[in-house]
């Protein structure tokens, strides 16, 4: 299938691994041009069609000096993929989970992405066309889970400012869609300081069998990829789904066991 992404112009934010490295890769496969952010960008330069952008996306103007990067190479933004984020696991509580540990999450998960949106946005809305994906989570969604409080928070922000900007947006032509993955093989959580192996070290078990437990709770008995989320990401980007808008796709091999 042609998802017609052909010499249309891409910014990705948290470019540089997991799953923001798999949509550039991608999107570029699909022949778009790709402008990558992220704060290290060794991974990106190697990739046809892709131009790295060194950049920390929890600086104030950051999402916005990407976004003005594409402008000035490319003349234009036709889509956005929101995807920098990042989790802390609270396993001390809610009492030692401090006002600045929500606005650390707030920043990285939810500010970063409603930047980045206003920026390419206001590209967007003169040339009547565009379309923002958002990586969300299913903790926004997920029954609430005490050891992700802020993140789940974060990411239920993202989602509800996606809604209400697919009614003021989409009679401009500007269409913004999310995906919700559950757990995906990445270094978020399979890093030697990812969440199976912290919850690990707090518990006494061994990282793997953090994982099996995991597992045992998705129908599928497994971890979705990072490709596997990239592919959603990449044709909800795709003009082929153009009357897509204000929707929430949830990857997550059955994890959630309702809607």
């Amino acid at each position: 299938m042609d998802l017609e992404l052909g010499g249309r112009i891409a910014v990705v934010t948290g470019a540089s691994k997991g799953i923001g490295l798999a949509v550039v890769r991608e999107l570029a496969a699909e022949g778009a041009h790709v402008v990558a952010g992220a704060r290290s960008v060794a991974a990106l330069e190697a990739i046809e069609r892709v131009t790295p952008v060194a950049v920390d996306l929890l600086d104030a103007d950051g999402p916005a000096r990407l976004v003005g990067h594409a402008l000035e190479r490319h003349g234009q933004v036709d889509v956005l993929v929101n995807n920098v984020g990042g989790v802390h696991l609270r396993l001390d509580g809610f009492l030692n989970t401090t006002d600045a540990d929500f606005q650390a999450s707030l920043e990285l998960n939810f500010f970063s992405a409603l930047r980045a949106t206003r920026a390419a946005a206001a590209a967007m809305i003169p040339r009547g066309e565009g379309t923002i994906v958002n990586v969300a989570s299913v903790n926004a969604l997920f029954h609430p889970d005490g050891a992700v409080i802020d993140y789940g928070a974060a990411k239920a922000a993202l989602l509800n400012v996606a809604k209400a900007l697919s009614q003021e947006l989409g009679p401009q032509g500007i269409r913004i869609a999310s995906v919700s993955p559950g757990q995906v093989e990445t270094d978020l959580w399979l890093a030697d300081d990812g969440v199976a192996a912290t919850i690990g070290r707090a518990t006494g078990v061994a990282a793997d069998s953090v994982r099996q437990q995991a597992m045992a709770g998705i129908p599928t008995g497994r971890f979705t990829t990072a490709r596997e989320v990239a592919t959603l990401v990449t044709l909800l980007a795709s003009p082929r789904s153009a009357n897509v808008n204000g929707s929430n796709f949830i990857i997550d091999g059955g994890l959630l066991k309702t809607m």
